[in-house]
């Protein structure tokens, strides 16, 4: 079996995929495109600091790894949700509401 090499993917604390040379997690590259359509071009729009080739090698490690980023991202996301029950609703969400500006 082939061993694959990404040279744009380094590794950071707790071994979390990042792009070489930057802080950006792979994980927030496959975000922008899984929520919100991007290619490559628009990614790289929303974060010129990155490069093209880094924009599509956090992509290709994704696909080769699309088990593990996803499991990822379920445990990002149950995080996301088990702080909002801790918080509770902002002030203004609850002001909105009583607006009637929100359900």
């Amino acid at each position: 079996m082939a061993i694959v090499q990404y040279p744009h993917i380094a590794f950071g604390p707790g071994d979390v995929p990042i792009l070489a040379g930057t802080q950006t997690k792979v994980v927030e590259i496959v975000l922008d495109q899984l929520a919100h359509g991007w290619d490559g071009q628009e990614i790289q729009r929303q974060h010129p600091h990155l490069t093209l080739a880094q924009i599509y090698s956090a992509l290709a490690y994704y696909h080769d790894h699309q088990a593990e980023i996803d499991q990822d991202i379920e445990k990002r996301l149950e995080s996301v949700e088990k702080i909002k029950l801790e918080v509770g609703e902002s002030s203004i969400r609850l002001k909105l509401k009583a607006l009637g500006r929100l359900p």
